[in-house]
């Protein structure tokens, strides 16, 4: 009986660590993940982490990233925004840190959304965290742009192209 009792223990151990070793891969999400990272003329260091959600035939304003409401400007986790020094955006004064970038899209401007909110999931929303809004006016990209493309030149402006938008903002 102590033998059986054994065997059906060892067993058991056996069973239970081949399935923790198996355990499946997480799977790959739709929209990946990017990094942009640089240093403005001015000294301010910028990182922005987002995921790339695709357009996929769809039309931005009124099939995605609906016009004058609230988009979380990427996919999955919220995008933040990190400066390492206190910047002017857009002539208004934003602290060094880290935020969460959410934007609300017009036809003829942008409202730029900076946020305490980095913890959150993208599509979690409190306007009571917000830190500092700008509004900027869209531009054209030069080319369609399948997924979301965040960008930082060296003169300081940041921000996105996404179809045949560009969303730029002045970092100094």
């Amino acid at each position: 009986m102590k033998q059986l009792f054994k065997l059906s223990l060892i067993t058991g151990l056996i069973f239970t660590a081949f399935t923790a070793s198996a355990q499946t891969p997480k799977k790959p999400r739709p929209s990946p993940a990017d990094t942009v990272k640089a240093t403005t003329k001015s000294g301010v260091a910028i990182e922005i982490a987002y995921s790339q959600p695709s357009v996929k035939g769809r039309t931005i304003g009124t099939d995605i990233a609906t016009y004058g409401k609230i988009w979380r400007t990427g996919a999955n986790e919220a995008t933040t925004i990190e400066l390492s020094k206190d910047a002017k955006v857009e002539g208004k004064t934003l602290a060094a840190g880290k935020y969460a970038i959410y934007t609300i899209p017009g036809e003829q401007e942008w409202v730029v959304i900076f946020n305490k909110g980095i913890k959150n999931w993208g599509t979690v929303y409190k306007e009571d965290e917000d830190v500092l809004r700008v509004t900027v006016k869209p531009g054209k990209s030069k080319e369609l742009v399948e997924q979301l493309k965040f960008m930082i030149e060296p003169t300081g402006k940041a921000g996105f192209a996404w179809g045949d938008k560009m969303v730029m903002f002045a970092v100094k």
